[in-house]
């Protein structure tokens, strides 16, 4: 059982409190503890323990020790300062001659320092300079991690150091971000490893994936419009997630702002936000589920391409099977069935993206299948039906390119579509000449 102290009887002198030395005696043994340091080092004895007891019972640092004992014997004459020390009135501070050689040697101190050294040197008198430690600790007060980075790499390593604001969640179609990202796992395609493309559309409310479209090579405007296709529909084998949003965020991409992708958002009544060049930050959500792809799937497939490799070089084993194109769509599709249905990411409180989109009482607005079947065909104009078939672009005119209820057509006049940039085209309409 814990003893509980008597309290004091009132009107009583408060009991003694135990203290150390006073500030003057502690100032006064001093010099006597680096005398006697000084005759132990003459001696040729060890320190090292003899300057930690005079550390704690003066109560300082070893450091300052060995800094008392220093210089005691730079000047000869025991230790001349014995009350504490003072601080300098000025100290070294960044100045916009250090900031320009900040900039000018990509955030290099030593190459500052060297270069402060060789310009007072060719002052008369030679002017001051301080030493690569003063300027280190300078640097690291005066500017701020941001401002180094941006002073050593440029604008784009300082952005990493802004804070940036997460923008309100809105409702569910109110906003789609999309994106494309090539997958860091090598697949054989057509016995070729090449490296996937994906190009997908997510809600910015539910983080739900809406639609996606994979590609072997560098995704187009035909890859785009896919994606979208099959973000809008909401029947089988697509939805529950769908409909039309009211506006879509995307970057500069070329095959984004094509004239055939803008005509398509305005016929369906979509706006577009186009953000500036080289900020990833501005479309957050589908940066967010490039880098979760690869960290939460991608990097446990075969064939990941930043997998750590013994040696010096990286390099793939020439044993490792690769995944098909196909094979590899097909498990990517089941891992998008498995975040929008059963992952639960931390903005949504708990809920999965199927559970926020069901929650969302906002109305949807569907398009029809039927309206989207030549979703991705371009109207190539039209061409002349003749005895030997159909001439588009640089295919020979042959009758096998026109269909059999056509080919006794002969100078019908047939409208191409066709999804471009491909040669190969189909039959839309087919019409006598002068007529439409």
């Amino acid at each position: 059982m814990a003893r509980r102290t008597p309290a004091p009887a009132p009107g009583a002198a408060p009991a003694p409190v135990e203290a150390g030395l006073p500030a003057a005696s502690l100032s006064a043994l001093r010099a006597p503890a680096v005398r006697r340091l000084q005759g132990l080092r003459r001696e040729g004895k060890p320190i090292t323990r003899q300057v930690r007891v005079v550390a704690e019972a003066l109560g300082v640092k070893e450091r300052a020790v060995w800094r008392w004992l220093a210089d005691a014997e730079r000047d000869g004459a025991g230790v001349v300062v014995t009350g504490p020390r003072e601080r300098a009135s000025t100290r070294f501070t960044v100045t916009a001659e250090v900031r320009h050689l900040f900039a000018l040697w990509k955030g290099n101190v030593a190459a500052v320092h060297r270069e402060l050294v060789a310009r007072a040197a060719r002052q008369s008198p030679p002017g001051y300079v301080p030493s690569l430690p003063t300027l280190h600790r300078a640097i690291q007060r005066d500017l701020d991690p941001g401002e180094r980075a941006g002073l050593a790499a440029g604008e784009r390593a300082a952005r990493k150091h802004d804070v940036f604001l997460a923008r309100p969640r809105g409702w569910r179609n109110q906003v789609w971000e999309t994106d494309h990202v090539q997958a860091p796992v090598l697949v054989d395609v057509e016995g070729a490893a090449r490296r996937p493309w994906i190009t997908w559309f997510t809600d910015c409310a539910t983080n739900a994936i809406t639609g996606l479209a994979v590609t072997p090579g560098y995704p187009s405007r035909e890859s785009v419009l896919a994606a979208l296709r099959s973000a809008v529909l909401r029947e089988a084998p697509y939805g529950p997630f769908g409909g039309l949003p009211d506006k879509v965020r995307m970057d500069r991409g070329k095959d984004f702002l094509s004239t055939m992708v803008k005509a398509v958002f305005d016929v369906l009544d979509v706006g577009v936000e186009d953000l500036p060049a080289y900020t990833p930050h501005l479309k957050g959500t589908v940066e967010g589920l490039n880098r979760a792809v690869e960290s939460m799937f991608l990097a446990a497939l075969p064939g990941y391409a930043r997998q750590p490799r013994p040696g010096k070089r990286p390099s793939r084993p020439r044993d490792e099977v690769l995944l098909d194109f196909q094979d590899f769509t097909a498990r990517l599709l089941d891992w998008v069935q498995w975040w929008n249905t059963s992952h639960r990411p931390a903005p949504l409180g708990g809920k999965t993206p199927l559970e926020a989109w069901q929650a969302g009482p906002t109305p949807l607005r569907d398009v029809p299948a039927a309206d989207l079947w030549t979703f991705t065909l371009e109207d190539a104009g039209t061409r002349i039906l003749t005895t030997r078939g159909i001439r588009f672009r640089l295919a020979p005119p042959h009758a096998d390119l026109a269909p059999p209820p056509c080919r006794s057509r002969r100078g019908w006049g047939c409208e191409i579509c066709t999804p471009s940039p491909s040669f190969y085209f189909s039959l839309f309409s087919l019409s006598p000449r002068g007529r439409r």
